[in-house]
């Protein structure tokens, strides 16, 4: 079954896959290096770090937070993937950052969404806290002790970096 609407993607694939590179890259993170940061399209997570594919494994969610299925993908990419240290990269102008739990919920719901209120979509509205917690999390994990983990704050308006943890 075919259909009009990814036609866009699909035909910028076929341009993409005509010239494709990356043929028998290594699975590896190249410089062992993990990058959890959010979904949001203003993030260009091996562009803003100097990288190239294959030189870090990118692990991306809404608000870039620590959830069980990132430390179960965390787990995978330390043992078998060559990651050895991990970057937790919140950014500033975050929408789960800058919003309620309960915020969120009536939006999805006036937007004609569903009762998403068993979901829990972990916003924060501190920024700090939430990261430092976040890689605390993951430090504190029994899987990953050896797993050396910073947290940081990436700016959508200037591109900077910054260590917070």
């Amino acid at each position: 079954m075919t259909d009009d609407t990814f036609a866009d993607v699909l035909a910028a694939n076929n341009a993409y896959a005509g010239d494709f590179k990356l043929a028998g890259l290594e699975a590896r993170a190249a410089k062992g290096l993990g990058i959890l940061t959010c979904f949001d399209s203003r993030i260009e997570p091996l562009a803003m770090l100097g990288l190239a594919p294959g030189d870090a494994k990118i692990l991306r969610n809404a608000g870039a937070r620590v959830t069980d299925d990132v430390l179960r993908t965390l787990v995978l990419a330390t043992y078998l993937l060559g990651v050895e240290r991990l970057m937790v990269v919140q950014h500033t102008r975050c929408r789960m950052a800058t919003t309620s739990e309960a915020a969120v919920h009536a939006e999805i719901a006036s937007a004609g969404g569903p009762d998403t209120h068993s979901l829990a979509f972990l916003v924060s509205p501190d920024q700090d806290a939430t990261v430092r917690a976040d890689v605390q999390r993951v430090r504190s994990s029994p899987y990953l002790q050896q797993l050396e983990v910073g947290g940081f704050l990436y700016d959508v308006d200037t591109g900077r970096v910054t260590q917070l943890v």
